[in-house]
């Protein structure tokens, strides 16, 4: 390696100070697909002399091989680092540049357009100060637009950098421009983005980005570049309470023990009170440690390692405050649903709310959002990229603040219990008091007791399978057994709750699982009152069976699968059910055009294609008997 003379050494040193010591600007790109926000940053990178002789080889290549822009640079490529993305032409994944001018640094996240990446478009947002949404100047606002809009209004963005694109395949019409920006600008004082600067420009011709267009002589703004170099966002963390999320506990064998995390928000001193919560302890800093060394006083954005003067209980997830956070066991919050998977009121999630997770469980859906008019709907479930408005049950206090006043305290995620996935973005909205005024009622006579005078354990025994299949002629003769032998048992028969707890409920899948829930729910407090309950239900989702079992004790959900073929089931057809979903008659009927899944890992198969029904209710008998249930 060729080691730089000291006078070279020197330059360099004194240009990383210099670039070290600019203040720094975080923000992202987004709009709908095609809209042209890579090419927009690849600009920028490139009249900035920011790119490297490698990187501008690379692009030259890259452009011959995939670039829609003929002999001229595909500035597109610079942020499209993934093969498909060239292939395509899309961006997929968030890509974060780096680059620098002389007033200011720049963090920039490209975030893609396409509406089943909405997730990672809210990455990007999750961490920005600033957007610059992009719009085609041919088709204006529309639906990704407002989607996206609608996420930085969540997610706190309050300087929206609008930037109306391809001007030039508008004829750099200003009557179209104005058009644009009234529009968006309405949209975005609905959602409480404040600060709204709106630029025309070309991208791909570099109109309106470093320098001013020519064609553009009715404009008499700031450019990209201006404005990104001279914005001041509001919302300075310094001003807020002292906030440190513990994320480890440094212990040593000399009696060290110092608090680390990073600081969500405020300042403090050496000497300064400060309490933990949830615990509500109080003591003081008696040290500060950064990685330079001690230090009289740290601030938001820094990492840190506390001591205290007094010996308390401090662990990761704690948090140390001046200040009052929020305490709750019961919140409300924007959720932007991030799964496949809809979700159901009733579900238990993971939620991660700075250094801690809880237990969560979506309590209920207040509403849904309408992208388009912004107006807030009755709904039931959340789908993959809506946003709307939910109520959740924790099984702990979370300390936390809402998030318009922190992001990093206020901000959290949702994590599927069993795929492990996240689930839903969320935005704490306010703490829901009633939990601590509402605290469970002790009752002294409990399940166990109840299960002890009726001489058995209580479960449930959730007969699954088509339609067709036995699950109530075999759960009907399970009961009568078991009547017949003094034990108390009750049996949940799918058609007889659609008469009553669940008569509201249709047959899609959103509704099917909020039979489940509901059916689920009352199984529970049976099983509390010490009875083997049995619940005959199609149940078509392996999921939802999961939850059920997840909300039950250990060895209280017995999955039984009443295995009996589609086309046996065609065949016995007992309702007629098959004959009318066949000749269309009757729309999402499970086993023709809605699917079922079976248990991968059934506690009981039963095969009504060997045994009868009676031998069935044998085998289910035999099973309880085994398992000590009676």
């Amino acid at each position: 390696m060729v080691q730089p003379d000291s006078a070279t050494g020197g330059q360099l040193d004194a240009l990383l100070r210099r670039q070290g010591s600019k203040p720094a600007l975080r923000f992202m790109t987004c709009g709908s697909v095609d809209d042209g926000k890579s090419t927009l940053i690849g600009r920028l990178l490139y009249d900035s002399q920011m790119l490297l002789d490698d990187q501008l080889q690379r692009l030259q290549s890259d452009s011959r091989a995939y670039g829609t822009t003929g002999d001229d640079f595909d500035f597109a490529l610079l942020l499209d680092g993934l093969q498909a993305e060239r292939e395509q032409g899309i961006t997929i994944d968030v890509a974060y540049r780096f680059f620098a001018t002389e007033r200011r640094r720049f963090i920039v996240a490209d975030t893609p357009g396409h509406e089943q990446y909405t997730r990672n478009m809210a990455t990007g947002a999750s961490t920005a100060d600033l957007a610059v949404v992009l719009v085609d100047a041919r088709k204006g606002v529309v639906t990704q637009t407002r989607r996206h809009t609608n996420i930085l209004g969540l997610f706190g963005i309050r300087h929206v950098l609008l930037a109306v694109n391809k001007m030039d395949l508008v004829a750099f019409d200003a009557e179209r421009f104005a058009a644009i920006v009234t529009e968006f600008s309405s949209l975005a004082r609905r959602l409480g983005i404040d600060h709204v600067t709106c630029v025309p420009v070309s991208a791909a011709g570099g109109d309106n980005i470093f320098s001013v267009s020519q064609r553009m002589p009715w404009y008499d703004g700031p450019t990209i570049m201006d404005h990104l170099e001279t914005v001041e966002v509001s919302g300075d963390r310094i001003d807020r309470p002292f906030r440190l999320p513990v994320q480890w506990v440094n212990r040593s064998h000399d009696g060290f023990r110092g608090y680390c995390g990073r600081v969500a928000g405020g300042s403090i001193a050496v000497g300064d009170p400060v309490t933990v919560y949830p615990s509500g302890q109080k003591s003081r800093v008696a040290a500060l440690l950064t990685a330079a060394g001690k230090s009289p006083r740290v601030q938001a954005g820094q990492s840190i390692t506390v001591l205290l003067a007094d010996e308390i209980d401090v662990g990761r997830g704690d948090v140390l405050a001046s200040g009052v956070p929020l305490v709750a066991t019961r919140l409300s919050a924007h959720l932007l649903w991030l799964d496949e998977q809809p979700m159901m009121p009733g579900s238990s999630y993971l939620m991660r709310c700075g250094t801690r997770d809880v237990g969560a469980t979506i309590s209920a859906l207040d509403h849904r959002i309408d992208i388009d008019s912004l107006e807030q709907l009755d709904a039931t479930t959340l789908a993959l990229n809506d946003i709307g408005c939910a109520q959740l049950s924790l099984d702990q206090p979370l300390v936390c603040d809402v998030y318009r006043d922190s992001r990093e305290m206020g901000g959290f995620i949702l994590i599927d219990r069993f795929s492990h996935r996240t689930a839903a973005a969320g935005m704490i909205d306010r703490a829901l008091r009633r939990a601590a005024d509402l605290p469970w009622q002790q009752i002294e006579i409990t399940k166990s007791v109840r299960a002890r005078l009726k001489a058995q354990r209580p479960c449930v025994l959730w007969f699954t399978g088509l339609s067709g299949a036995g699950k109530s002629t075999i759960a009907n003769l399970v009961d009568k057994r078991l009547f017949a032998v003094g034990r108390h048992c009750y049996l949940l028969d799918g058609d007889n709750l659609r008469h009553g707890l669940n008569h509201d409920l249709g047959f899609g899948d959103d509704d099917r699982r909020e039979n489940m829930r509901r059916t689920a729910e009352v199984a529970k407090l049976f099983v509390d009152a010490g009875l083997i309950v049995l619940v005959a239900l199609i149940s078509p989702f392996r999921r939802d069976r999961d939850m059920v079992r997840a909300s039950l004790g250990p060895d209280e959900f017995v999955e039984i699968h009443v295995a009996t073929p589609l086309t046996e089931c065609e065949r016995r057809d007992p309702k007629g059910h098959y004959r009318r979903a066949h000749a269309g008659d009757l729309a999402g009927f499970t086993g023709v055009d809605s699917p079922y899944e079976p248990p991968e890992k059934a506690d009981l198969v039963l095969d009504t294609m060997t045994f009868s029904a009676e031998q069935a209710a044998d085998q289910v008998i035999a099973f309880l008997r085994a398992g000590r249930y009676i």
